[in-house]
């Protein structure tokens, strides 16, 4: 399909970057509607998520793949408006979510058929936006790259952050005794009520002393980090013997001082990935396998996302402000 179809506008609104900078670059464009190409189907966005990559993008820290729209946002949930060439799958009008390489922060977005998912039973559009990225990223890393298994004992570092709340839950369910870190005291029981079996306040206790002292020195098998710089080292501190680490993010900087003994007296494994500029095979396998392990518990709700707030897409600048803030609890969705 090449044109348009009638009915449908010819432009949209869209949230763009015009310059690099703070939140309040992001500014309200007019654009003809993307056409949904082989394989593709074209998404009458109603919600989009919010995600650090999309404020590190606004910075200039994280231009977009090549080929992927220049707009920010990375998952949407809506109704599927029209198809390309061999997109089969869903009909026009289902409703769906999916992860995209960028371009969510749009009233229309298209997407490989592949790495859209129908919205779970249960969830509303809202809360359905908030699945993707996080859920992929997860996923993928720590179930598919690292291979936590149940009876483990897994540690994510900030535990009230969309990808925090996402793997408590999932490590969770699939058996793992499950440690966080935060960043307060309200954002400890907020984490407890979610289902981790540890919360430490960094702010108030050690939490490498902390480990130490529940495993009796036995330490974590897997730890997914965002944090990076010092906590390199602090992780390789708090893993079990044979433990593996996967960095996803560098939000505290590129560690530059750590003690490569340990890594070999411990044989740890420290790997790493970024999910946006994976080929679209790679996140059709991770689609799929969400679907079959993770989709049926978020349909008999064992799963959910966790909403922290919604901002009318005209309001980006304040949802980016939220999460610069790092006050937030959970997922932060522009509603279209």
């Amino acid at each position: 399909m090449s044109s348009i179809p009638s009915g449908l506008p010819q432009e949209m609104t869209v949230m763009a970057i015009p310059v690099p900078g703070g939140p309040d670059v992001l500014a309200p464009e007019k654009r003809h509607l993307p056409v949904a190409q082989k394989g593709e189907i074209l998404i009458k966005v109603e919600a989009a998520g919010v995600n650090r990559p999309d404020v590190m993008q606004r910075m200039g820290l994280y231009p977009a793949p090549k080929g992927a729209s220049d707009l920010p946002g990375l998952e949407v949930a809506g109704t599927v408006v029209d198809r390309g060439p061999g997109a089969e799958r869903f009909g026009i009008g289902d409703k769906v979510t999916a992860l995209v390489a960028g371009g969510g922060y749009a009233e229309y977005c298209k997407v490989d058929e592949r790495h859209a998912l129908p919205v779970p039973a249960g969830l509303s559009i809202v809360e359905a936006a908030a699945l993707p990225e996080t859920f992929f990223t997860v996923w993928s890393n720590v179930f598919d790259r690292v291979g936590l298994k149940a009876g483990e004992r897994f540690l994510v570092h900030g535990g009230t952050s969309g990808i925090g709340t996402t793997a408590i839950q999932l490590a969770k369910a699939f058996g793992a005794e499950v440690f966080t870190t935060v960043g307060s005291e309200d954002k400890r029981q907020a984490v407890l009520k979610l289902g981790a079996d540890h919360a430490i306040n960094y702010n108030a206790q050690d939490f490498v002393e902390e480990i130490g002292r529940i495993t009796g020195g036995a330490g974590i098998h897997v730890i997914l980090d965002m944090v990076g710089g010092d906590y390199v080292e602090k992780n390789w501190q708090v893993a079990a013997v044979e433990g593996r680490i996967c960095q996803i993010a560098n939000l505290n900087g590129v560690a530059t001082e750590v003690n490569f003994n340990r890594l070999m007296m411990k044989r740890l494994i420290h790997t790493g990935s970024t999910l946006r500029p994976r080929d679209n095979d790679f996140k059709a396998a991770i689609a799929a396998a969400l679907e079959a392990h993770v989709w049926p518990l978020i349909a008999n709700g064992a799963i959910r996302p966790v909403m922290d707030s919604t901002f009318p897409l005209e309001r980006a600048a304040d949802a980016h402000r939220r999460m610069e803030s790092s006050g937030h609890i959970g997922k932060i969705v522009l509603t279209v």
